[in-house]
C-alpha cells in the first residue's frame, strides 16, 4: 500500500485532498478541527474559495479537507452536497456547521475559531 504523502509534519500547512471516505474519516478523527470543502474543478466560486482555504489551512489551527465532488459522488451524496462549493466542518470527530456557496474568509476563521479555541 502506497504511504500518504499528506501524513507529514507539513499537513497543516497545505489543504488535504481526499481521496474516499475512509480517507476523510481518517482525517476528521486524526485531527480536533477539520474544515471541509466539497468542491469541483469546473466551478467558478470553488476556484474564488481555494486561495481562502489555502490562508487558513496556513494559519489557523484547523485541518483543511478538499473532496472532489465529481470523484467522489457517492461521498458527496452521504454529506448531502447539493452545490458546489458546499462546506463542512468538524470538531471532535462529529460535524458541527455545514454552509453551501462562497463564505468570506473573515466568516471561515470565525467559524474555525469557535471550535479551536
Amino acid at each position: 500500500m502506497a504511504t500518504d504523502a499528506h501524513s507529514g509534519s507539513s499537513s497543516r500547512n497545505e489543504p488535504l485532498h481526499v481521496d474516499g471516505e475512509d480517507h476523510l474519516d481518517d482525517v476528521v478523527a486524526e485531527h480536533d478541527v477539520v474544515l471541509v470543502d466539497f468542491y469541483a474543478d469546473w466551478c467558478g466560486p470553488c476556484q474564488m474559495l481555494e486561495p481562502v482555504l489555502e490562508t487558513l489551512a496556513d494559519e489557523t489551527e484547523a485541518t483543511i479537507a478538499k473532496v472532489d465532488v465529481d470523484e467522489h459522488q457517492l461521498l458527496a451524496g452521504e454529506y448531502g452536497v447539493r452545490g458546489v462549493p458546499t462546506i463542512l466542518l468538524f470538531a471532535d470527530g462529529e460535524q458541527v456547521e455545514q454552509h453551501v456557496g462562497v463564505l468570506p474568509e473573515e466568516r471561515l476563521r470565525n467559524l474555525i475559531s469557535e471550535y479551536t479555541e
